[in-house]
């Protein structure tokens, strides 16, 4: 198996159908939230709904540079999610979520090895393979707390 085509399997696990790592994924954790969890906060725990957007934000952002693009995400919108007030506009941001997590994944899988030491976007973000390790881990790290937002709301 390829370099590429791994890292696409271990970024659909913690996306949309894995239990390698996690004993779970974002799909699995997120499919029975309903969408006045998804909004509630725990202290001063960011939601459920904010973090998904997070995670979302940049995957959408990556895809471009992907597809030959320029890179147009900024840090400081990561979390401007707008007012989430019914199930419908949560079931929207969950499908852009997994849309934009399978797309990532099959525009992965199609690039060649060699694309993983080359510089991203600028030499300050380092190389492709970086980025997208970064990218399993970052989503790995708010998995872990919407798991936990799960619980507490739950409890």
């Amino acid at each position: 198996m390829s370099s590429v085509s791994q890292l696409a399997k271990g970024f659909r696990e913690v996306l949309l159908d894995g239990l390698w790592i996690a004993n779970t994924n974002f799909k699995d954790q997120l499919s029975d939230v309903t969408w006045e969890q998804a909004i509630t906060r725990v202290g001063s725990l960011n939601t459920i709904a904010m973090l998904t957007f997070h995670i979302d934000y940049y995957i959408a952002g990556i895809i471009p540079v992907f597809e030959g693009g320029t890179l147009e995400i900024k840090d400081k919108y990561s979390f401007d999610l707008a007012p989430i007030e019914s199930q419908e506009q949560w079931e929207t941001l969950l499908n852009k979520l997994w849309s934009d997590s399978e797309k990532f994944a099959e525009l992965l899988e199609k690039m060649p090895d060699s694309k993983l030491n080359e510089t991203f976007v600028d030499e300050k973000y380092g190389t492709y393979q970086r980025n997208i390790d970064g990218m399993i881990e970052h989503a790995y790290y708010h998995l872990g707390q919407i798991s936990l937002i799960k619980k507490l709301l739950t409890n």
